[in-house]
């Protein structure tokens, strides 16, 4: 009878929805939080603090990944915690507007990410109970894609839309483009209150539409002297808050009798003469200025919040200075001024259109959670009917007498007890060991000049090899290998799997001695570095699920994933460290020499041939 229920729910109707549901609040709580709190004036220092803070469910969550083990099924926790996080989201909406919103909305942001992470575990545990072994191995590609469609969701889409009611709730947009080619002639930063002297409705004043900028770099002290100036000007007429800084630390003790003479030991030994460090550079991108103002003063009392940003064009353009500026009728006719700069290996003609938008951001911003809190309703309803009910999802502590505190324990004590524990320990934190510290220092090697041993590719240049090509090869990666690994299975796999996540590092060895300046050698060396990554992940997602199998899988695959995160963390903590003193060329065969212990371990590791492989039906 569980049987039958279950095939009335394809796969394809809820693993989309339910990894899709898995991703956005992970998103909303790390990422588009960060933008809210700009957009409504929060400074960067409590920005980083406070939102830093929040990653701690998911870091802690293998601590209570027993509870959803132990009490209710995983279905029941999925959907609940959807209603809870739909619940968070609208709470977040009903207290942007307030007084002390940024202390009530981090509450319900910190409910948000306890309920996300709950909702992990059991999604990853009603995955393993709703699917058989030959579904599991199909889907996990599938699974990765619509995760990563969440991801991309919340930093686009639910940014277009809020950028949306912003728009229209407020004066008409400022726009203002940017030209950089070479030899252009620099446009003059003129009043724009004089230039419109005849306006006589509310709206703002842009000193120049289109602003010229010569790609010939300018001296570093005339760079920092005109920033310098914007900042002044802008603090002295109140568009802006000054920052809170930060007294500089004393060196450790750790640093000055280890850490430092390891690395003048390194840098001596490996530090190559083509990659020496050069610091101060002595040229900077062009800087141009823009200067806005307002047409009439605003109204007694109200202050108008002009927030700007890149909106489309060369990412090699970028505003430094100046996103945030607040009138009011005190310097409503004087010029706050907006600073844009070029990249420094900009060599090419570009150009990027910047709008500023002055609606009422919390009631954009309330809206959007609104529309958020809606959506995860409606998928807490659509999961409700829609799930699966596997036999084997089940309570653990159900029966008469059962002791709860006991089996807590229990289920922990459980996953060290495992059969081949040693080895599969090993595998989780050293298989992705050389990746671990690649994917740190990847996209600053395509940036740094190629005096420093970089590539010297452009900001517009990297966000396209990584946030468009690296993506779509990543993924297609991903999803082949789910459906080839429910072929033969992860035992015949996992070696080619291992190779191909290790062996397209060698990419980065070629780039860093090769150091080609053709863009489409770049980004294919970079795809298939991507593409080989997401094939191989396979390997190790598909493990974790084998090796989680049991009476506590749901627990176990969450303790899996602690010891997954720490296999990235501490490699990739003392990665930027290691190559500033070695360079890249050595780096990456350092990288290369740190994939060597998957390649040993995965000979350990005892895995069922048929796992994986549909099996045959009678």
């Amino acid at each position: 009878m569980a049987k039958d229920k279950m095939k009335k729910s394809s796969p394809w109707a809820w693993i989309p929805t339910l990894y899709f549901a898995e991703g956005i609040p992970y998103v909303v709580v790390m990422t588009v939080s960060v933008i809210m709190y700009k957009r409504l004036g929060i400074s960067n220092t409590d920005i980083a603090l406070y939102t830093s803070w929040l990653y701690l469910p998911w870091v802690i969550k293998p601590l209570w990944s027993p509870v959803v083990d132990l009490f209710k099924t995983k279905r029941w926790w999925i959907v609940i915690m959807q209603l809870l996080i739909g619940a968070g989201l609208a709470g977040v909406a009903f207290t942007i507007p307030l007084p002390g919103f940024f202390q009530y909305t981090l509450a319900f942001f910190w409910l948000l990410a306890f309920s996300s992470a709950t909702h992990d575990i059991a999604a990853d545990g009603f995955y393993m109970l709703g699917l058989d072994e030959h579904e599991q191995a199909y889907f996990v590609g599938i699974r990765s894609t619509f995760y990563r469609v969440a991801m991309i969701t919340g930093q686009g889409l639910l940014i277009i839309l809020a950028g949306f009611f912003e728009v229209f709730t407020g004066q008409e947009p400022v726009q203002f483009t940017v030209d950089a080619r070479h030899g252009a002639m620099q446009s003059a930063e003129l009043n724009p209150l004089d230039e419109n002297s005849s306006v006589d409705e509310l709206t703002f004043l842009v000193s120049n539409e289109m602003l010229s900028l010569s790609t010939e770099n300018i001296p570093s002290e005339m760079a920092d002297s005109i920033k310098e100036w914007v900042s002044a000007q802008n603090l002295e007429h109140g568009f802006v808050i000054p920052e809170a800084t930060t007294e500089q630390k004393e060196t450790s003790g750790f640093a000055r009798n280890v850490s430092d003479p390891l690395a003048n030991w390194l840098r001596t030994h490996f530090r190559r003469d083509s990659e020496q460090e050069v610091t101060p550079q002595n040229l900077q991108g062009n800087i141009g200025l823009i200067g806005i103002t307002l047409s009439v003063p605003p109204e007694a009392g109200k202050e108008i919040i002009l927030n700007s940003r890149f909106r489309r064009g060369d990412g090699s353009i970028r505003m430094i200075q100046g996103d945030r500026l607040a009138f009011g009728r005190d310097n409503w006719n004087q010029t706050a001024w907006i600073a844009v700069q070029l990249d420094p290996k900009l060599d090419r003609p570009a150009q990027a259109l910047f709008e500023g938008r002055s609606g009422n951001i919390p009631l954009a911003w309330s809206i959007t959670f609104f529309i958020l809190a809606g959506f995860f309703i409606l998928i807490f309803v659509y999961h409700r009917f829609i799930l699966p009910r596997p036999a084997s999802d089940k309570a653990v502590v159900q029966e008469a007498g059962e002791n709860a505190f006991t089996e807590f324990f229990r289920t922990f004590g459980s996953f060290f007890r495992k059969d081949n524990i040693g080895p599969a320990l090993l595998f989780f934190l050293l298989f992705r060991l050389g990746e671990a510290q690649l994917v740190k220092l990847a996209s600053p090697f395509l940036l740094d000049d190629r005096q420093v041993g970089g590539l010297g590719l452009t900001t517009g240049d990297v966000g396209l090899v990584y946030g468009t090509i690296g993506i779509l090869a990543l993924t297609l990666g991903g999803i082949l290998g789910g459906i080839l690994a429910s072929k033969k299975g992860l035992k015949y796999w996992i070696l080619p799997m291992t190779l191909a996540i290790n062996l397209p590092n060698l990419m980065y060895v070629y780039l860093s001695y090769a150091t080609p300046s053709e863009f489409w050698l770049i980004a294919g060396s970079v795809a298939i570095e991507q593409f080989g990554y997401g094939f191989g992940f396979t390997a190790y997602m598909l493990f974790m699920i084998y090796f989680a199998e049991g009476k506590h899988k749901t627990a176990h695959f969450a303790i899996s994933t602690g010891f997954m995160a720490l296999g990235m963390m501490l490699p990739g903590m003392i990665s930027g460290w290691l190559q500033e003193i070695i360079g890249y060329q050595n780096f990456f065969i350092w990288v290369m020499l740190c994939t060597l212990p998957g390649f040993l371990l995965i000979r350990f590791l005892k895995i069922d041939p048929s796992f994986g492989i549909k099996k045959k039906t009678e």
